[in-house]
């Protein structure tokens, strides 16, 4: 094992660094907290999957003939669940419709879920993480998954453009408190 390194400017550094922590708002940066006791805000992504896939091309082979372009419609919806304590469910449900010549040329249907821990959290922020954050995260692996389906059924991969599910979440909270004082949002944001 090798030894750690020393000299006259490593212990100045080291005082200079636990000075600079606590000037920053951490306070007893040099002792050790003993396991388990960390009090710090924590968020982790335990694992993230597909919970139920449906892929529809229900005009084939006929589709494939088609000359007009389809018209895609997306909607999407955002739910969670609280297993214990620390363990939320987050799931994304995505819904993909692509219509041509007054038929369906093909539909997705996407629940994507990821499993967060949250520790020491604050009670007001779960709704803004589970419902804003999370789904951030969680986007683009059902992106791709959307995409590699439709792929395979034959037609082009389509790119869901990114959803900015922060500022969704305010609108729907700017809603929700209309609703409650009976008056209008201050602010409103374009639809996704």
């Amino acid at each position: 094992m090798a030894a750690a390194p020393t000299g006259p400017g490593l212990s100045s550094d080291i005082e200079g660094m636990k000075k600079m922590a606590e000037e920053e708002g951490f306070a007893g940066a040099d002792q050790q907290v003993a396991n388990g006791a960390d009090e710090a805000p924590q968020v982790g992504l335990i694992s993230q999957y597909v919970k139920d896939l449906s892929f529809e091309n229900p005009n084939a082979p006929a589709v494939y003939q088609w000359q007009s372009q389809p018209q895609i419609e997306v909607q999407f919806n955002i739910g969670a669940h609280k297993l214990n304590d620390e363990i939320h469910e987050v799931e994304l449900r995505i819904e993909v419709a692509a219509r041509a010549e007054n038929n369906i040329a093909f539909a997705v249907d996407i629940l994507y879920a990821g499993l967060f821990a949250l520790r020491n959290i604050p009670e007001e922020q779960f709704q803004p993480f589970l419902l804003a954050e999370a789904p951030r995260l969680l986007f683009p692996f059902a992106r791709r998954v959307v995409a590699d389906a439709i792929r395979d059924g034959g037609f082009p991969p389509l790119v869901l453009d990114p959803i900015d599910f922060g500022a969704l979440y305010m609108q729907r909270a700017a809603q929700a408190q209309a609703e409650v004082s009976g008056g209008q949002p201050s602010f409103e944001i374009g639809d996704a």
